[in-house]
C-alpha cells in the first residue's frame, strides 16, 4: 500500500491509554515486553502504513527512556548512551549512517527497537553489513486490522476530533474504506475538514463522497 500524503498538519498522539490492543498485534505487545530476548538486541517491528508500528515504539520508547530518532535523520550522530529508537528504518536515505547507529548500539549494550513497512528481506538496502545486521535482528510482524480493531479505530478517531458520527456514516466507513488503519486515519481528517470547510454536518453522502476521493487518489 502506499503511503499516504496528508494535506494538513496532523497532531498524533502515542500515549498508552490510546492504543488498541487486538489479536493482529498480540504478538508484537508481546515481544515489547521482552527486550532481553531480542536477538543481538534489535527487534524489527513491521507491517503497513498506519497499523499502530510508530505508535508501539513510542509506547516502548517512554518504557525504556529511550532516544526516538528518524531514519532520514542519523547523520552525525556520535554517541549513544541509552536505548534506541528508530522509525521507518526502511527509509534511511543513508545505509551507512544506519550501520554506524547499530554498531554503535551494540558496542554501548544499548537495545534498538526498529519500525518499518517492510521485512529485512525486503528492504533495498545493499550494504552487505547492514543487511546481516538487520536479517539477524529478531522480527514481529503486525498483522492486517481485524474488524474489530478497525470499528474501535474509528471510535477513536472520532473522539479525538470530537466529532459526532451517526451510524449510517460509520456503517459508510467500516463497509467501503479499504481495510488499513491509514486511509481511516486519513478518512476522518477529510471528514473534519470538509465540514469545517462547508459549515455542514457530517452525513453519509459526505462520507461515500470523502471516501470516493480517496479511493481514486489511491487509484
Amino acid at each position: 500500500m502506499k503511503q499516504l500524503a496528508l494535506p494538513f498538519a496532523e497532531t498524533l498522539h502515542y500515549a498508552a491509554e490510546d492504543f488498541c490492543p487486538a489479536p493482529s498485534n498480540a504478538a508484537a505487545r508481546e515481544w515489547l515486553l521482552r527486550t532481553e530476548r531480542w536477538n543481538n538486541g534489535r527487534l524489527l517491528l513491521w507491517g503497513e502504513a498506519g497499523c499502530g508500528k510508530t505508535h508501539l515504539l513510542h509506547i516502548w520508547a517512554q518504557a525504556h527512556g529511550a532516544e526516538i530518532l528518524q531514519s532520514f535523520a542519523l547523520a552525525g550522530l556520535h554517541r549513544i548512551t541509552r536505548p534506541i529508537a528508530l522509525d521507518d528504518a526502511d527509509l534511511a536515505p543513508s545505509p551507512v549512517a544506519l550501520l554506524h547507529l547499530l554498531n554503535m548500539a551494540a558496542e554501548a549494550g544499548q537495545p534498538v527497537l526498529m519500525a518499518a513497512r517492510l521485512p529485512s528481506a525486503r528492504m533495498a538496502y545493499k550494504l552487505a553489513d547492514l543487511t546481516s545486521r538487520l536479517r539477524a535482528a529478531s522480527a514481529v510482524e503486525i498483522r492486517p486490522p481485524e474488524d474489530e480493531l478497525l470499528a474501535q479505530l474509528l471510535t477513536k478517531l472520532a473522539a479525538q476530533r470530537q466529532l459526532a458520527l451517526s451510524i449510517p456514516v460509520r456503517n459508510a466507513l467500516l463497509l467501503h474504506l479499504p481495510r488499513a488503519p491509514a486511509f481511516y486515519r486519513e478518512a476522518v481528517a477529510r471528514l473534519d475538514r470538509a465540514a469545517l470547510d462547508r459549515n455542514t454536518r457530517i452525513t453519509r453522502a459526505l462520507a461515500l463522497e470523502i471516501i470516493a476521493g480517496l479511493t481514486a487518489d489511491e487509484g
